[in-house]
């Protein structure tokens, strides 16, 4: 042999004596060399060695080698965060890439709180627009969240940003196409990349996982290292004594939890003077916030939890610092005792009527929203909507009711199952109708609906080109669990009580929130602080109004309100905006009474201080019905609609056939 990574193989008849020890020691070699080659043990019999694709796309044998090259070379380098996603763009994922893109470019992101502007490797000012023309028809994009724990050495992070990229590009053997903007609106400045899934010949981009999850990092630090130098013993050690007093899971509790024994009992002795101090002092924070207790000779035990209980401290604690920024860029004073978060998840959460004050992205790399209210209560909640969530109408000032949702079966998932029981396991209208004579056709379609929304957000029912639904005999438990995956990415509803802002309701010449709340029979109940004081006034100064203009009349010491108030205040105010409508469309307005059928063409959503309304525009005419969200997506096509006393029953025709909303 020439070397140590080379053999020669002897071939032979095997001898009878020492031959099969020979023949496992030559097979032994042959397996060695095919570890080292695949850069892992061959476990033939494992399940976890088959294919999986891990190591698929581009990047993978650089990302491999990063990621093996160990932490002792690493441990004054310095630390990167960067938190990668693959998005689909298919469907309503290219919409929500869009409002991605313009919630990034938001104001008060910048060092001095001014709007963020986005940028490329060639400019300082990249045109949002034609990027996302670009990625039109794309399969999917990354995103990336790069955040440098020394990242408020540098006055610009463009230059560090290019950088890597440039090296990704390098590694990936592509162009890239990307856009990135930085935000210094928390404790530690990060850049958000919005990067084209296409590489530099219009081919779908696959990046290997070993790349995003390790090497980008690694090449990440490895540019901060030449930039500011490998971190000192002294900055190592600084960053560890930070982390005694922190209310939060630290790298000191993974490393005790790691050293803890089956009894949770850990040992604050360590290698050396400075590393037994730390441990000591930060298992003494875990005792004062009592998460551990010592027990004899510098032994502690670990309370049950522990780890979930400092991770719920830490997700706290950042959320009292998201409300402290939000309070402080518009100028308002709140006491944290003034401050609550709201949690659907717990069983006695009530509803939540307020102010919208805020909002923004909890999450911004798993796309979860938050909005700040100012409640009734007089205190200012954190509110947690989920994914995705359309924030473009949901404007601050506005007054909004919240209730959390629950996981649970719905009535039409329990009618399915008994149709498909009784029909062989299927379900369509017409067997619907044989089940239950009693039910319409309005309320049959409802029905296939909801099997539609399942299908295609979930998997969960499967539809036959004859229009008929195959129903598993699991049909509950799957309807069960597409719930739970809703309210996981929506745990709470949102209901719009007023688009405007609450002064503006007062003397408004509309039916307004204020009204319902006057005539509802359970009012709400308001506290003589905040926005609770501002409540109270308000809706007094409201009876005044109605009292002054004959809606309403006193009586000894109570109220007596017109039967028909809300009807005639809203009737007002569409006479009077559908007068405007009028002039600008050049079109006549009609009113439309339960019983007709509305067919035309959805032009745009009205707002106006009644509610919402879709405006329809007819052969000659216009009018003006209540609006549904699950009309948004039908602007500018052709609607039809029965009008009933509780709204309009909408029948839009979609791919596969009508649909009822």
């Amino acid at each position: 042999m020439t070397s140590e990574n080379e053999f020669e193989p002897r071939l032979g008849r095997m001898r009878k004596n020492g031959g099969a020890a020979r023949t496992r020691r030559y097979t032994g070699r042959v397996l060695a060399a095919a570890n080292l080659a695949r850069g892992g043990p061959l476990l033939v019999n494992s399940s976890a060695n088959g294919f999986s694709g891990s190591r698929m796309g581009r990047g993978a044998g650089v990302g491999r080698l990063l990621a093996r090259r160990g932490t002792a070379g690493l441990l004054g380098s310095r630390r990167v965060v960067i938190k990668a996603s693959i998005v689909r763009l298919a469907g309503k994922g290219a919409a929500g890439a869009a409002a991605h893109l313009r919630y990034l470019e938001r104001d008060g992101t910048t060092r001095t709180s001014e709007r963020g502007t986005l940028y490329g490797a060639e400019s300082d000012a990249a045109d949002r627009r034609a990027f996302q023309e670009r990625t039109e028809g794309d399969r999917h994009q990354f995103r990336f969240i790069v955040s440098a724990e020394d990242g408020a050495e540098f006055e610009d992070l463009k230059p560090l940003t290019r950088r890597l990229m440039a090296r990704a590009e390098e590694d990936l053997g592509t162009r890239l196409d990307w856009v990135a903007v930085d935000h210094f609106d928390t404790g530690h400045p990060h850049t958000h990349i919005i990067m084209r899934g296409k590489d530099d010949r219009g081919a779908d981009l696959v990046i290997a996982r070993e790349y995003l999850t390790t090497g980008m990092r690694r090449r990440a630090s490895e540019l901060l290292d030449l930039d500011l130098g490998p971190r000192s013993s002294r900055e190592i050690e600084a960053s560890r004594r930070a982390e005694i007093e922190q209310e939060r899971l630290t790298s000191l509790d993974r490393a005790l939890l790691h050293d803890a024994d089956r009894d949770c009992i850990v040992s604050a002795a360590a290698g050396d003077a400075s590393e037994q101090a730390i441990r000591t002092g930060r298992l003494a924070k875990l005792g004062r916030l009592g998460l551990a207790e010592p027990i004899r000779g510098g032994q502690w035990r670990l309370a049950d939890g522990v780890e979930d209980t400092l991770r719920r401290m830490g997700e706290r604690g950042d959320i009292i610092r998201t409300m402290q920024r939000e309070f402080t860029r518009r100028g308002i004073t709140r006491a944290q005792a003034d401050q609550a978060i709201y949690d659907p998840a717990a069983g006695d959460t009530c509803p939540l009527v307020g102010r919208v004050v805020g909002r923004g992205l909890a999450d911004e790399h798993g796309d979860r929203h938050y909005l700040i209210v100012d409640g009734i209560d007089g205190r200012s909640h954190f509110v947690g909507i989920g994914r995705g969530a359309s924030l473009d109408t949901m404007l601050e000032g506005a007054v909004v009711r919240i209730e959390p949702l629950r996981a649970e079966v719905r009535e039409a998932d329990r009618t399915i199952a008994a149709v498909a029981a009784a029909n062989g396991g299927r379900y369509d209208i017409d067997a619907h109708l044989r089940h239950d004579p009693s039910a319409t056709q309005d309320y049959a379609e409802a029905h296939v609906q909801r099997l539609e929304a399942m299908r295609r957000l979930s998997g969960g029912a499967t539809r036959e080109p004859s229009g008929q639904w195959i129903i598993s005999t699991d049909h509950l438990e799957r309807a069960a669990a597409h719930e739970a995956r809703m309210v996981r990415d929506r745990p709470v509803a949102i209901a719009l009580l007023s688009s405007r802002p609450l002064a503006q309701l007062i003397d408004a010449d509309a039916a307004t929130w204020l009204d319902r709340d006057l005539l509802s029979t359970e009012p709400v109940v308001t506290r003589d602080t905040g926005f609770g004081t501002e409540v109270r006034d308000a809706l007094e100064r409201r009876r005044q109004w109605l009292v002054t203009h004959q809606f309403a009349e006193e009586v000894g010491a109570r109220t007596s309100y017109r039967p028909d108030l809300l009807a005639t205040l809203q009737r007002r105010e569409l006479l009077r905006v559908a007068g405007q409508l009028s002039g600008e469309l050049y079109l006549s307005f009609a009113e439309v009474a339960p019983g007709v059928r509305i067919d035309g063409i959805l032009r745009r959503r009205v707002d106006l201080v009644s509610g919402r309304f879709a405006l329809v525009e007819m052969s000659r005419e216009f009018t003006l019905v209540p609006w549904r969200p699950a009309l948004q997506p039908q602007i500018g096509k052709q609607v039809t609609g029965t009008v009933r006393r509780d709204g309009v029953s909408w029948s839009i025709r979609g791919r596969q056939g009508p649909i009822i909303s």
